[in-house]
């Protein structure tokens, strides 16, 4: 009998290890709370499930989705990049600036502002780990300075339209190569592939991870940690100025406070699809499903009469949830 009892409870723990492991190898809790979800839009709001929402849906959650592609590196090295929405904004409103008004071409303006993204976000990335500023505390000065930036630059009015290939490129009503997905969507899918194979398959990745993890090893193992945090910081403001870019396209104009919604979703996306925001472990392919969760999870609730701040109290809880499944664990240089 006790023999029985003992198979029992080993087979009981056996399957919750199983399960537990399989919980932090792959995304199987949040697919399966995503299609829930979506089942009760299916079920409770009329033409939730039409193919014209889910490509909206889809379209929504490439924006969200870029956003947060440089901020699940920045994460899964343990660090905070809060300067998102400013990046956007310059992204968006220089383009309508440069392009619309002032005749630049596109392909200069976009180099314009990567550059200065690049420059700024790495500069963010360098002031944290050089000088040990909390990265929280660096991006958040960062954001500010760039929306009074383009507060600035907007000041006298914005009349510049998007080019009309832009627009195309970024709604929901366009076809790529003929298959009936928006051309956003297909870039998204492109680089949520290039950005899971350079974490999972490339020694760079891995330097990521070891970065994470423990920077008192990774410098022990000659990795040059401080050019990895200032390349994490970079690229993210660079996908995020990407994203201000794109949104041109999609909102049809410049908007000065078109990337606030950005400050904590793009956050939201990575966490709440499980990568750790005590570092080292996740990937994007998680950020994928955290951000089309968050555009479902909204989409019901605008749709449900829900108000903006009910979104936000809801979205708060969410990352508080998140943190406290996900941020339980140790990281390794917590051990050492």
């Amino acid at each position: 009998m006790s023999a029985s009892a003992g198979n029992e409870r080993g087979a009981g723990s056996g399957l919750r290890a199983t399960a537990t492991r399989l919980g932090r190898e792959t995304p199987i809790v949040q697919v399966l709370i995503l299609a829930a979800i979506f089942i009760y839009g299916a079920a409770t709001l009329q033409g939730f499930s039409s193919l014209t929402s889910i490509k909206s849906m889809l379209l929504l959650s490439a924006f969200l989705g870029l956003a947060a592609l440089g901020q699940t590196i920045v994460v899964l090295l343990g660090h905070l990049d809060l300067s998102v929405p400013g990046f956007i904004g310059v992204g968006n409103v220089l383009t309508a600036i440069l392009v619309g008004q002032d005749g630049w071409s596109f392909v200069t303006t976009v180099l314009v502002i990567l550059a200065g993204s690049i420059l700024l976000g790495g500069l963010s990335g360098l002031i944290s780990h050089h000088f040990r500023v909390q990265s929280i505390v660096v991006t958040l000065g960062v954001n500010f300075v760039l929306l009074g930036v383009i507060g600035v630059l907007a000041a006298s009015g914005i009349t510049g339209a998007a080019p009309a290939w832009l627009t195309r490129f970024a709604t929901v009503g366009t076809a790529t190569l003929g298959v009936g997905v928006p051309p956003l969507v297909v870039l998204w899918l492109v680089l949520a592939v290039i950005a899971g194979f350079f974490l999972r398959r490339t020694l760079a990745g891995r330097r990521v991870y070891l970065t994470g993890s423990n920077p008192v090893a990774a410098d022990l193992s000659l990795v040059r940690t401080g050019r990895v945090v200032v390349a994490a910081f970079a690229l993210s403001a660079a996908t995020a100025a990407v994203t201000g870019i794109l949104l041109t396209g999609f909102s049809g104009s410049g908007d000065v406070t078109i990337g606030t919604p950005y400050l904590f979703t793009s956050l939201t996306a990575v966490i709440v699809g499980g990568t750790s925001i005590v570092g080292a472990r996740g990937d994007y392919w998680r950020t994928v499903i955290g951000a089309i969760m968050l555009t479902v999870i909204n989409t019901v609730l605008l749709a449900k009469g829900y108000s903006n701040a009910d979104q936000q109290i809801l979205f708060g809880l969410i990352i508080l949830v998140a943190v406290l499944a996900y941020g339980r664990e140790p990281r390794m240089r917590d051990l050492i």
